[in-house]
């Protein structure tokens, strides 16, 4: 029943019967633009070669999602390290399949040069200071997920969501997120290098959780979760927090839309979380909200979808952090996800900013991998159509930059 440029990683059979369900429906692309200042790290993130470019790179690819190479950007999208932004591969496909984009902004220092839908959301402080949001704008978010994954259901019917991010700086906050829920999640997490910083990442996300801690302390605040007395360890995660309080303190402004999006769509249609390490952390969190706020979702309808430069990602963990995230979600009342991955390929394509994907630059973002997984399951797209149109989208990019300078 399924492409053979789909692959199921975890939860053979229940992938089986979400692809064989959703086949012959036609996708919805959504997006959920964030910002957290914890990219602002030197060396945390490679989406952006300076500080300063990740300071752009949600609103640069967010244009680029809207308009493709039809208009010239305000924000051109900013240099890589090495290889070309994800956002090329979700353009190609939601262009050529004429898929209806909805774009969240959930948190972002300046608003995109495009249409979105405002959620009334602030960028995230850095999460070693373990303030990273207000509680109340962290409520607020979750209650607009809920809303807009009502509305998008009522929209798709019983089609499915493909719900994409781009938080530069993500894989961190999900660290941060996944430890908090006492998933050990340490050495198992992606990023856009090619060989993952863990020591780093997890260095910043201790500081945090220790800070969290301390804070809580101060404050002799009770939950009805165990805080451990001894200090934070991978061997040893802890759960440490209300799950809101701990997006809080630790997370970042997409990751609690996403939960609610989640909860309210898979009440009536399949939901395709769109990435990696960061989807995994949110079906964690949504797992968690949906048993700690008694909020009813059908965790059958929703699965993950990445590429897989994530899923086999030889500096990572992806699926045994997706057998994790499922044990959790089983413990709470809910079902283990589905990983599913594209496995497009870019070892031939013509272009050196393609092929780095091969050497472990970039992997994901914007729901790339989604999408492709959309053009596989929908419209029956194979390896070289998706690539001569991903190439497509490439070749007209470095001509409208030319154009521009």
């Amino acid at each position: 029943m399924t492409n053979d440029l789909i692959r199921i990683y975890t939860q053979t059979q229940q992938g089986k019967e979400w692809l064989a369900r959703y086949r012959d429906c036609s996708p919805v692309f959504a997006c959920i633009l964030g910002f957290t200042d914890t990219c602002l790290i030197p060396g945390i993130s490679a989406a952006g070669r300076t500080i300063e470019d990740r300071k752009y790179t949600a609103v640069a690819d967010a244009e680029f999602l809207y308009y493709g190479t039809e208009k010239k950007p305000q924000y051109p999208l900013p240099p890589l390290i090495a290889g070309a932004s994800p956002v090329l591969i979700t353009r190609a496909v939601v262009e050529e399949f004429n898929i209806p984009i909805y774009l969240f902004n959930a948190g972002l220092p300046q608003p995109p040069a495009v249409p979105v839908i405002d959620l009334g959301g602030s960028p995230a402080r850095c999460l070693s200071h373990a303030n990273a949001m207000e509680l109340a704008m962290v409520h607020n978010l979750l209650e607009q997920g809920l809303l807009w994954g009502d509305r998008l259901a009522n929209k798709i019917q019983k089609g499915y969501l493909v719900l994409g991010e781009c938080v530069v700086g993500g894989t961190t906050t999900a660290l941060a997120i996944l430890t908090g829920l006492g998933i050990n999640a340490v050495g198992k997490v992606n990023s856009s290098h090619p060989v993952c910083n863990h020591a780093q990442k997890w260095a910043v996300v201790q500081a945090g959780l220790e800070k969290m801690r301390e804070h809580r302390s101060n404050k002799q605040l009770t939950t009805n979760h165990f805080i451990s007395p001894t200090p934070l360890h991978p061997s040893t995660p802890t759960p440490l927090i209300d799950p809101l309080q701990l997006v809080a303190a630790v997370g970042d402004p997409m990751q609690v839309v996403a939960a609610g999006m989640a909860i309210a769509l898979s009440r009536s249609c399949g939901v395709m979380l769109a990435g990696g390490t960061q989807m995994l952390a949110v079906y964690a969190l949504t797992s968690a909200i949906a048993q700690a706020y008694n909020l009813p979702w059908h965790p059958e309808a929703v699965v993950i979808g990445t590429t897989r430069w994530v899923a086999e990602d030889p500096t990572g963990g992806t699926v045994d952090l997706a057998q994790l995230v499922g044990e959790h979600s089983i413990k709470l009342g809910g079902a283990p996800p589905p990983l599913l991955a594209t496995q497009l390929s870019f070892a031939n394509s013509v272009y050196p900013q393609l092929q780095a994907y091969e050497q472990g630059f970039v992997k994901e973002g914007l729901g790339a991998g989604g999408a492709c997984i959309a053009a596989h399951l929908t419209y029956d797209r194979q390896q070289h159509q998706l690539l001569k149109a991903i190439e497509a989208q490439l070749k007209g990019l470095f001509q409208l930059y030319s154009s521009v300078v």
